[in-house]
């Protein structure tokens, strides 16, 4: 995995600094917009002028992440070793409806997203963002047209994704939510269960520092993939659980490399350690949220919870057996989740039958945060740095 994040950016109109090089799209009702200067357009320079003023604390962050189901933003401050948010919007735009069928972004999925990332444009402006980072994952990465959806959501919001690869997708994943790992050292397995890939994670915990990858594997079945990939939901039981049989045999074996490397690396240990697993994803925050009976979604309540495997794994057989209408009924499914949270449930006992953990630690965090704590590294080694610079000149004058 890369050590360091690549350069920041991902928002190319008003209200954000962005540092790819490329020219802004003009907005000369912002004054803050302009870097490059021209007929009709603010001095020069002046938007960088007013956010190196800004003490770091004040200056806000950004992290866009466009999955193959959902679009999230998350703007935050720093606080401290960590950060307090200002602003978050999420939404469903299923982005990857109809990719397994199609090798293609549907226009009506590009158009879902579009409208959710032009959201995601009017917070960057109002919130004067100082930094932002966009990320598009699998949906982007797999669809012939998308690098043209790329560009067309630049021309038509001002924001520049960034299509990254699963590799530099698991490495945030680990540092927005390695925080949440049960307590102790040694071996532990961080996932993300996204819309079109899951990623898997080998890690060891060290006191006081981020984790030491090992290993790690992205495999192309996430909720939707997997979804489309297989028949369509039979109505009688039997049906179901021949579908369900289905869709955790296709993950097994593709998820069968990395659990033999796995259990080969924990084989050659001395024992004495406890398994860890963390996951991140809309599946485990939705199970968790199951298995506290709660009558709707709660991020403080799940956040952070470790539930006993087993508890997860029974949730997972008694979702993929029940008829759609009742697991639609269920609170915090709905009608959103209710098709593609079975899907979910075969890539997590997949998981829980590879790595033998007795508990599963659960986050409601993950790629955006994981962006964040990039964004604001690289912020503070910029201010420390020109800081450092302006008490050697005062040394000499």
């Amino acid at each position: 995995m890369a050590d360091n994040p690549p350069p920041p950016g991902g928002y190319d109109g008003p209200g954000a600094r962005e540092d790819s090089g490329k020219p802004a799209a003009a907005d000369h009702a912002n004054p803050w917009n302009d870097r490059q200067g021209g007929p009709g357009r603010p001095q020069s320079g002046l938007w960088q002028q007013v956010q190196r003023a800004l003490p770091f604390h004040r200056q806000a962050f950004a992290a866009i992440d466009l999955g193959t189901n959902n679009c999230r933003l998350l703007i935050a401050r720093p606080q401290g070793e960590n950060f307090v948010v200002v602003d978050a919007f999420s939404r469903v735009v299923r982005l990857g409806e109809g990719l397994a069928q199609t090798g293609r972004l549907s226009d009506a999925a590009m158009d879902r997203a579009l409208g959710a990332l032009h959201i995601c444009a009017d917070k960057l402006k109002r919130r004067n963002v100082h930094l932002a980072r966009s990320v598009a994952t699998e949906a982007c990465r797999r669809a012939e047209n998308g690098a043209d959806f790329i560009q067309l959501v630049r021309e038509e919001t001002g924001i520049l994704l960034d299509i990254i690869s699963a590799k530099e997708e698991a490495r945030l994943a680990v540092l927005g939510c390695h925080l949440l790992l049960e307590a102790g050292e040694g071996p532990a397995v961080v996932f993300d269960i996204g819309g079109g890939s899951t990623e898997l994670v080998l890690v060891e915990t060290r006191p006081d520092a981020p984790p030491l990858i090992h290993d790690w594997q992205s495999v192309p079945w996430g909720v939707v993939s997997l979804t489309e990939s297989c028949m369509a939901e039979p109505a009688d039981e039997a049906g179901r659980a021949a579908r369900y049989a289905q869709m955790c045999d296709l993950v097994r074996g593709s998820l069968a490399p990395f659990a033999e490397r796995a259990a080969a690396w924990l084989a050659a240990r001395d024992g004495t350690d406890q398994p860890r697993l963390l996951g991140t994803s809309g599946t485990v925050t939705t199970l968790a949220s199951l298995h506290l009976e709660l009558p709707q979604y709660d991020r403080s309540a799940v956040d952070g919870l470790i539930v006993q495997s087993d508890s997860m794994r029974v949730l997972c057989q008694s979702l993929a057996a029940m008829p759609p209408e009742q697991r639609r009924a269920q609170p915090c499914i709905g009608r959103e989740r209710s098709d593609l949270v079975v899907a979910g449930c075969a890539i997590l006992e997949v998981i829980l039958d590879l790595w033998p953990a007795d508990r599963l630690g659960v986050a409601d965090r993950g790629i955006r945060e994981g962006i964040l704590r990039g964004l604001m590294a690289s912020g503070g080694a910029g201010d420390r740095a020109r800081a450092a610079i302006r008490r050697i000149k005062q040394g000499a004058a």
